[in-house]
């Protein structure tokens, strides 16, 4: 497979422990889904769900898929500001250099996000139980008489 910036044979590497094909020149990588899932997975690992949509609103590039010379599409990494580059006939993405280590953050961020999230409805859940309890009915009728 060759790169789809500098049209040099990609090589095999391990990055994240994720096997890769990556630019020797431009060092960008091509990842199928399974192991852009699987970099995604070393942060995140709470389920395809929780994640969200992938790509969104992707538009044409002049660089071929490095599997089929489809012309990728570029989008913004789960509407992130980060982008790459998606193959239509769902071969794979193209990273360019460094974005594999933005993905790890950004999906540490979303980690994050997502336990705080389900840290407040539970706690939510616990005033609205105690709210219901007797005793707290009890205090409210009394304020009011």
């Amino acid at each position: 497979m060759k790169c789809p910036k500098c049209n040099v044979e990609l090589v095999q590497t391990v990055r994240h422990k994720v096997d890769t094909q990556t630019c020797p020149s431009c060092k960008g990588m091509w990842l199928d889904a399974q192991e852009l899932d699987q970099l995604e997975n070393e942060t995140f690992d709470l389920g395809e769900d929780e994640k969200g949509m992938l790509v969104y609103d992707a538009m044409p590039t002049t660089q071929p898929c490095p599997v089929c010379a489809a012309r990728l599409k570029r989008f913004n990494y789960h509407a992130y500001a980060l982008q790459m580059d998606v193959c239509p006939n769902q071969h794979g993405f193209w990273l360019d250099a460094g974005a594999d280590d933005e993905v790890l953050k950004l999906m540490a961020d979303e980690e994050h996000g997502y336990q705080r999230s389900v840290s407040a409805e539970a706690q939510w859940g616990r005033t609205l139980q105690r709210m219901r309890s007797g005793s707290f009915m009890e205090k409210l009728k009394d304020l009011f008489h």
